[in-house]
């Protein structure tokens, strides 16, 4: 059977632990959970789940990335990403060097058009296709939006920064996804664009959901509406504001706040009787279908994995479905199946998400959780299970 190495998330966070000079009891009681939790992750019996690791994150001081590591460098390597993230980063850096009198870009609409196909990309979870793409968009929109500032220009080179964000926090540079997220802002507020403007307050929102800053989480997506609002009501702002209420509802939930989960499911219900399915608007996905899965997630995320599955049965994933959001219920499925001792049912549910989206399931800390976790429960390593934690770098 697979182990865990020295090099994992409890073993960081036992490290940290001394560092600060807590016993495991002291550090226990500042956090919402068991010492025997803490003893199980930190010696590598349990996994650390990403709630978990932010709570210790947290009551140590220190940010979570510290406990995290830079995730799967082995992996990227071995799938020769690593090596596509550093044009990333330089593109990055090219957003107030002017119209670079050496770069020909294309013209407009083929910009607009290629920006547009690199969210395609990242929706179908082709990480590798979007990341071999994304710096070259980048320079010839940001060349092109100093040469001929349009409002169409602006709105793509926005578009295009976001996917940056996508693409690297997928990978695990969350430091490069928070610099792709300021020039979003950057490129947002030269294309007068509120709806984009709050995009990014809600994509900002999710990084401290992920850190485990749920207050100031909940502040960007209040935020978030008070920049949609000045839309005047379009259908492109409703989404926006549906999809707030969406990303509301998970950081209420993480904050085991039940009865804001429910408000805010309502909220978006509300939305998306105007909207009818809004998949359509900035690829949000935004529609009934999404709720469902936001409520599913939510259930998951307090820990109510019964309720999770019992939603699970009920939500019929429509062909047209996102493959990242397809992905993503099946690993969220596979967590509750594995939380209420059906293992063979949440091996299965991961196998699903790897046929659906190979790359985003490989580096998603919510699958890498679940495979730990039925390596560490299972007495007999089925064949499917060993390769998968083999796949994963376990």
């Amino acid at each position: 059977m697979p182990t865990l190495d020295d090099d994992h998330t409890g073993a960081r966070i036992k490290e940290q632990r001394r560092l600060a000079r807590l016993t495991q009891r002291q550090l226990a009681a500042m956090i919402p959970y068991s010492y025997s939790l803490l003893n199980q992750v930190e010696c590598g019996a349990r996994a650390a789940t990403v709630d978990f690791t932010a709570a210790c994150a947290r009551a140590l001081r220190i940010d979570v990335t510290v406990l995290t590591g830079q995730p799967y460098v082995t992996e990227l390597q071995q799938d020769r990403l690593a090596n596509l993230v550093r044009p990333i980063r330089e593109a990055l850096d090219l957003y107030d060097l002017g119209a670079s009198d050496v770069l020909t870009a294309r013209p407009a609409a083929q910009l607009v058009a290629a920006a547009d196909q690199l969210c395609a990309e990242v929706r179908a979870t082709h990480l590798r296709n979007a990341a071999t793409l994304l710096p070259d968009v980048i320079a010839e929109l940001t060349s092109a939006a100093w040469r001929t500032p349009t409002t169409e220009l602006w709105q793509a080179l926005a578009s295009a920064f976001r996917t940056a964000h996508d693409v690297t926090v997928k990978l695990g540079y969350y430091d490069l996804s928070s610099v792709a997220l300021d020039r979003m802002d950057w490129a947002a507020h030269r294309a007068s664009d509120p709806c984009l403007a709050a995009v990014r307050q809600y994509m900002r929102a999710l990084v401290y959901f992920r850190e485990g800053e749920y207050t100031i989480g909940q502040r960007l997506i209040t935020s978030g509406h008070g920049i949609v609002g000045q839309a005047d009501g379009t259908r492109e702002s409703l989404a926006v504001a549906g999809q707030l209420h969406l990303g509301a509802s998970v950081i209420a939930a993480r904050a085991d706040d039940e009865n804001a989960v429910k408000q805010h499911i309502a909220e978006a219900k509300a939305y998306a009787r105007r909207t009818g399915d809004a998949s359509d608007v900035h690829w949000l996905s935004f529609g009934p279908t999404n709720i469902a899965l936001h409520r599913m997630s939510a259930a998951v995320e307090m820990h109510q994995y019964d309720d999770a599955l019992k939603q699970a049965r009920k939500v019929r994933l429509p062909a047209s479905l996102a493959t990242s959001r397809r992905a993503h219920f099946y690993i969220d499925r596979a967590r509750s199946e594995m939380e209420t001792g059906r293992a063979s049912a949440a091996l299965a549910s991961i196998v699903k998400a790897r046929r659906a989206a190979p790359e985003q399931t490989r580096y998603h800390p919510g699958a890498r959780e679940t495979i730990t976790g039925l390596v560490h429960i299972s007495r007999r390593t089925p064949d499917t299970l060993g390769h998968m934690a083999t796949w994963i770098g376990l």
